[in-house]
């Protein structure tokens, strides 16, 4: 993987910019070769599911299933029809008999996102099935045994939880055979631009980052990663009145962290002519109604009247 790319896992884009995220699909592609289970850590929104589909189609069962379930989508009592199936009248509205995800990904992939959110009961059920035991559907009495790969992910730190008491350390272990860590975005600077223009050509196919725009979004640490990007991008698109996207078009998160966009005046750090113009912007778009100026810029009411003395815009028509 000697040059940038973007490649697909199973339907899904993946851009591989930096040197940080090609390492981790590397991890990916030499793990897929043995049939260990893989706990994938990382931030919320990093693209731990990526790395989860990578695994599964560099392995040897990439013609198999491939099957996923957010652990904290569903209510606990479900999780356990949902996981292992049910047969037809085992609870109130079981009309028919439904085999579980385990049966679903027999001799493919089962991805376990969020594995952390499993309540302390499931997470017995699903150690005994890792480790190998036949299990019933819900209301069933025929045992079922399935060959599954696993891959799961958190966002939590698995080690602490264990301590805690949140997690059992023996699923833990069992999980962790082998472990490959997601950075966030503000690890792989050099992801953000390819990723932010490959999100502005899904919105826009015409529209282009202006240099000012390139140098906010790099600026900016992105604590939600790349979703927050993904969001970002297509706030920009909506608000910008041309195909160059500028960083006055970004929401306000990212303007404040440019330095190249804040000086200093009287001891404080305040946004130049961004800022400025994102204001002006706001207000010509809500003709001059504060509060809709505000929530259009994502900030109080109060902090727009003080920006407006700081800029000295207060010349501006205003309403209530």
């Amino acid at each position: 993987m000697d040059c940038a790319q973007q490649v697909s896992f199973f339907g899904v884009p993946a851009i591989l910019e930096s040197p940080a995220i090609r390492s981790v699909i590397e991890t990916a592609r030499r793990v897929a070769g043995s049939s260990v289970a893989v706990l994938i850590t990382g931030e919320t929104g990093s693209g731990k599911e990526i790395v989860a589909r990578a695994v599964h189609q560099f392995s040897l069962r990439s013609a198999r299933p491939w099957v996923d379930i957010n652990c904290g989508a569903l209510p606990d009592q479900l999780m356990e029809s949902e996981l292992f199936g049910h047969e037809k009248g085992a609870f109130s509205g079981a009309d028919t008999e439904k085999p579980g995800l385990f049966e679903l990904a027999n001799n493919g992939t089962l991805f376990l996102d969020e594995v952390g959110e499993l309540d302390p009961r499931m997470q017995v059920k699903l150690l005994r099935v890792l480790d190998g035991v036949p299990y019933y559907r819900v209301g069933g009495r025929k045992k079922i045994s399935v060959d599954v790969r696993i891959v799961a992910a958190t966002n939590q730190e698995p080690e602490e939880q264990v301590a805690t008491g949140r997690f059992r350390s023996d699923l833990f272990h069992r999980l962790n055979q082998f472990r490959i860590r997601v950075p966030p975005l503000r690890e792989r600077v050099q992801d953000i631009i390819p990723l932010a223009k490959h999100f502005l050509k899904q919105q826009n196919p015409q529209a282009v980052l202006s240099p000012d725009a390139e140098k906010a979004l790099e600026a900016y640490s992105w604590p939600g990663n790349i979703r927050e990007l993904r969001n970002a991008l297509i706030h920009a698109g909506i608000a910008a009145q041309s195909y160059e996207i500028q960083a006055s078009d970004l929401p306000v998160a990212p303007l404040r962290a440019n330095p190249a966009l804040v000086r200093a005046e009287n001891g404080r750090l305040q946004l130049d002519g961004v800022e400025r113009d994102a204001i002006h912007q706001a207000l010509a778009r809500t003709h001059g109604h504060h509060q809709k100026a505000a929530d259009l810029l994502g900030i109080s009411r109060r902090t727009l009247s003080r920006k407006l003395k700081l800029y000295r815009l207060q010349g501006e028509e205003a309403t209530a």
